[in-house]
């Protein structure tokens, strides 16, 4: 990707943009379940997204339907390692991270939203619901990211609308990124006292 120079001397050349501002040739989009990954996905289909149990199904390395879905995520990453085209720029699902690419963005929620979210939805039991909010409270899925040394990207996705995540996320995989704060749940009174003394 590069960039036109401006001002008279550098008509007609051309300079590289720095690396962290280089549109990613592969992302993934992931985050804890109930974050909005599936939501935001559907409003980037000029992106080709595809979801990462749908492309394991597809290449025969996933068992079980819908949610159930179990994916062999090492014969995955293999697969997707020698593949020299990627067959989507987007890979989309609470693994993706997981899976070697340029960037990876993660969704965020706050717990007592993320609660919310998948009781309304009916996602899981009460105990799953659970777990998927201490899971999102404690980072575990930007962790994860930080630890495989991508490029991560958090967006917070709590009382935002849809359409406003997608343009965000859309933002960042053209290179720009936003100037946001770091997500820290644990700094959330209700997060400590309840959900994770909840989740003892």
């Amino acid at each position: 990707m590069v960039a036109p120079r401006t001002g008279a001397r550098g008509r007609g050349r051309t300079k590289r943009l720095p690396p962290k501002d280089r549109p990613p040739r592969t992302a993934a989009l992931t985050g804890t379940p109930g974050t909005g990954k599936s939501a935001v996905a559907r409003r980037l289909v000029a992106l080709h997204p595809l979801e990462l149990a749908d492309l394991a199904r597809i290449w025969g390395l996933a068992r079980g339907r819908g949610r159930s879905t179990v994916v062999d995520l090492g014969r995955f990453r293999r697969r997707w390692r020698r593949t020299g085209t990627p067959p989507t720029p987007l890979l989309v699902g609470h693994l993706a991270h997981l899976v070697d690419v340029d960037t990876t963005i993660v969704l965020r929620c706050h717990p007592k939203e993320l609660l919310r979210r998948l009781g309304r939805a009916r996602r899981g039991t009460p105990r799953d619901r659970l777990e998927n909010a201490v899971a999102e409270a404690i980072d575990l899925v930007k962790a994860e990211a930080l630890a495989a040394s991508r490029s991560v990207v958090e967006v917070d996705t709590t009382d935002r609308s849809v359409d406003d995540v997608a343009r965000e996320v859309r933002a960042i995989l053209a290179g720009r990124r936003p100037r946001r704060r770091p997500v820290d749940w644990l700094c959330d009174r209700w997060v400590t006292e309840h959900l994770l003394r909840g989740a003892d």
